[in-house]
């Protein structure tokens, strides 16, 4: 086997994986923004449940996109995650989770 057929199988898979990571963080913040009660994004002053359901849901569509296509379709720049659409989306969905979900999940 030779070295550079090795470590492209290895780069890719890497890659994949942690695009999975990514899309599976975008999906688990669009689940978890479905199930939350509309009034306690407003209460909490974390804008609306549309707006993060948008956010999550634009980021969680991207993602799993950037898992499905393949690397040369033009649509989403980079395979497996490190492409500049599904760094800006999991990005989106780090923001609901670390500082939105917290606020929003207090009684």
């Amino acid at each position: 086997m030779d070295g550079k057929f090795l470590i492209f199988w290895i780069q890719f898979a890497s890659f994949y994986v942690t695009g999975l990571i990514c899309a599976a963080v975008a999906v688990w913040a669009f689940v978890d923004c479905l199930i939350r009660k509309a009034p306690m994004f407003e209460a909490r002053m974390k804008r609306t449940k549309g707006f993060w359901l948008g956010v999550t849901g634009a980021a969680a569509f991207v993602t799993v996109l950037g898992v499905i296509l393949p690397e040369g379709s033009g649509f989403i720049f980079g395979f497996g995650g490190y492409g500049l659409f599904n760094i800006a989306a999991v990005t989106a969905a780090g923001v609901y989770l670390a500082d939105v979900r917290p606020a929003v999940a207090h009684r």
